[in-house]
């Protein structure tokens, strides 16, 4: 019995010595993280709208938690979430557009993130992937085959094809990954159907 109670004392004692270890190595690291994360952001927004001098947030623009949006759902989109708007500004603070950041549920090996800019014409400028994990050499090569495709693309929406595109609204699929690219695809569609819906489509200024 004493041996139970002294070897349960050594394990408590080992769980909160390792907690408090854990807990400070989260308070030294939290801080470069986020900081290396919004640069990531940041640079993320900045090849996406190259053009753009600076990026206001669209607070107001961004959907609650949980809040569905309208349409939403029915358009098919019900596995894709808006995590962050902003509006691209020029140098005498006049917006350009919009960027938007999006996440998708819909990934062979998980979340797909990418942020999108897109002009007052309703241009997309292009996409970066923020955070991708699916099959190496498969779903991974989605940087490599799918980005370059969206970019300079004034399309309502993208459709993928196995066959090769034929024209402005559809991008080659990644040869053994159709799982992977039709998430990519459907992220960039939620994107351009929440500029159209939430944004104004073509008339997006901050509010």
């Amino acid at each position: 019995m004493k041996n139970m109670i002294k070897d349960a004392a050594i394990l408590l004692c080992i769980t909160l010595f390792s907690g408090l270890i854990l807990g400070l190595v989260y308070q030294i690291t939290k801080e470069p993280i986020a900081l290396a994360e919004e640069r990531a952001a940041r640079e993320a927004y900045g090849e996406v709208f190259p053009s753009a001098v600076d990026f206001k947030p669209y607070e107001e623009k961004i959907p609650e938690e949980g809040a569905e949006l309208p349409g939403w759902k029915e358009a098919g989109f019900d596995k894709v979430t808006v995590e962050n708007v902003l509006s691209a500004l020029d140098g005498a603070g006049e917006p350009m557009g919009c960027v938007i950041t999006v996440t998708t549920h819909e990934g062979y090996g998980g979340d797909i993130t990418l942020t999108m800019g897109i002009d007052n014409s309703g241009t997309l400028n292009g996409i970066s992937i923020l955070s991708i994990s699916e099959t190496p050499g498969l779903g991974m090569r989605a940087e490599e085959v799918l980005k370059p495709q969206f970019a300079g693309k004034n399309v309502t929406e993208f459709t993928y094809t196995k066959t090769g595109a034929v024209s402005e609204d559809q991008v080659d699929a990644i040869s053994g990954a159709t799982i992977t690219t039709n998430a990519v695809t459907n992220a960039v569609n939620g994107g351009l159907y929440y500029f159209q819906t939430q944004l104004g489509g073509g008339d997006n200024e901050a509010e």
